[in-house]
């Protein structure tokens, strides 16, 4: 009985060499013969086919991706490196922008808490010292100061006859009509009143003071430039505000003390005097400009611009000057012939971009999307910024965090930038 083939099993047929065949000769069966001893051929799989298949489009995916992306280079973070602000130096002299302000200027509150009943002014306004430009509700501190004065009077009158007591007493003594005694009580009775006066007057006095503080004065003359409250707001001092109590009514400057104000970069500092001339030009009108002169250099730094205050007085009075304009400020040669001496620029970048390569302190630049390393001199580090001395004017793009196998000419792209 023969044997059942396994499954998947394909016999395979050989053909005995031993009788040729021929056109003219019959094959005989017995020529016929299966080889059970051969290899079974399993049949092709569908599914590593198909896995064959897949990786073959995800290879040429990858490979378009590359092709795609090599142009742009390798992709590391960048950031960008401004000069700090404070000016720098031009023909001109050193220079640096800032906003006009008022030297003096207030915001006007009432003294005392209470509605707002009467308001005399609006913005652009021209007032005088001591002029009302406001009141609070007064009935109240008007009724009390009318109570102290009846009262005072009131006393008045008792002293008056206080008065006459003691004299009739002082004339009954001397014709011995009356007693050491009742001298001495008339005497007492006229004192206690005199002091009782003088308490009712500092009430009459407390009370005037407060009727007077329900009207608001200007303290100086000036110009109202806001105004921060309405008829019929609550209106309090400002140690006492909150919520929604109003602590300023106005917003008032004298427009005669307008001067500039700008952050001059530490470097130059020691180049700006007082006195010294200055041209000052408004952003809202470029084609114009105003002399002026150093007031004041404030006697401290802003370490975190690393900036010094300097205050410039305008001496051109002009309506169209403004508190809180834009203004940028050159400050001149002074008059007495010496030379502005060109301070180094600094700039500062964040303190991821500070390497170091072969020994020497580098900054790396990407100018058309190659990096290139720029040795710089780094200065004092503050609020994660390095002061850069030189190697860089400022504005250019840098590489925060470089890394170790950069090399000069990669191609790289912004991954993410950093302002100063």
């Amino acid at each position: 009985m023969p044997r059942p083939c396994p499954a998947g099993y394909r016999p395979a047929l050989t053909f005995s060499r031993s009788l040729p065949l021929t056109s003219s000769s019959t094959p005989s069966l017995s020529s016929l013969r299966i080889d059970r001893g051969a290899t079974p051929t399993p049949p092709p799989s569908r599914r590593g086919l198909w896995l064959t298949v897949a990786l073959l489009a995800i290879a040429a995916v990858g490979f378009a991706a590359w092709k795609l992306r090599a142009p742009a280079g390798r992709e590391v973070q960048l950031g960008t490196a401004v000069a700090t602000g404070g000016g720098s130096i031009s023909a001109e002299g050193i220079s640096a922008n800032g906003y006009v302000v008022a030297r003096t200027k207030a915001s006007v509150a009432a003294k005392i808490p209470g509605r707002l009943e009467y308001l005399g002014v609006t913005e652009g306004s021209k007032v005088k010292t001591g002029e009302i430009i406001a009141r609070i509700e007064a009935a109240d501190f008007a009724a009390a100061l009318a109570a102290a004065r009846a009262q005072t009077a009131q006393v008045q009158v008792q002293i008056a006859q206080a008065r006459r007591s003691l004299t009739r007493a002082q004339t009954l003594r001397k014709q011995d009509l009356n007693s050491d005694v009742d001298l001495e009580n008339a005497q007492t009775a006229l004192d206690a009143l005199e002091a009782q006066l003088k308490t009712v007057r500092a009430q009459e006095q407390l009370a005037s003071v407060n009727l007077e503080n329900t009207r608001v004065r200007a303290p100086f003359d000036g110009t109202v430039l806001r105004k921060d409250a309405e008829v019929g707001e609550i209106v309090a001092p400002s140690s006492a505000g909150g919520g929604l109590t109003r602590t300023a009514i106005v917003t008032m400057a004298d427009l005669r003390t307008l001067e500039v104000e700008v952050d001059v970069n530490e470097a130059y500092i020691a180049q700006i005097r007082s006195a010294q001339p200055a041209k000052i030009t408004l952003d809202a009108y470029p084609d114009t400009s105003f002399t002026g002169a150093v007031r004041q250099v404030v006697p401290t730094a802003d370490r975190q611009k690393a900036t010094v205050l300097v205050k410039v007085s305008i001496l051109d009075r002009d309506p169209r000057i403004l508190p809180e304009m834009g203004a940028k400020v050159v400050f001149l040669p002074p008059h007495d012939g010496a030379q502005v001496a060109a301070a180094p620029r600094r700039v500062r970048v964040p303190k991821e971009a500070i390497a170091t390569r072969d020994g020497r302190t580098v900054v790396w630049v990407v100018e058309g999307g190659v990096a290139r390393p720029v040795v710089v001199e780094a200065g004092a580090e503050r609020e994660g910024q390095t002061e850069v001395r030189n190697g860089l004017t400022g504005g250019e793009s840098i590489v925060l965090d470089p890394p170790a196998d950069l090399t000069d000419g990669a191609r790289v792209r912004p991954a993410a930038s950093k302002s100063q």
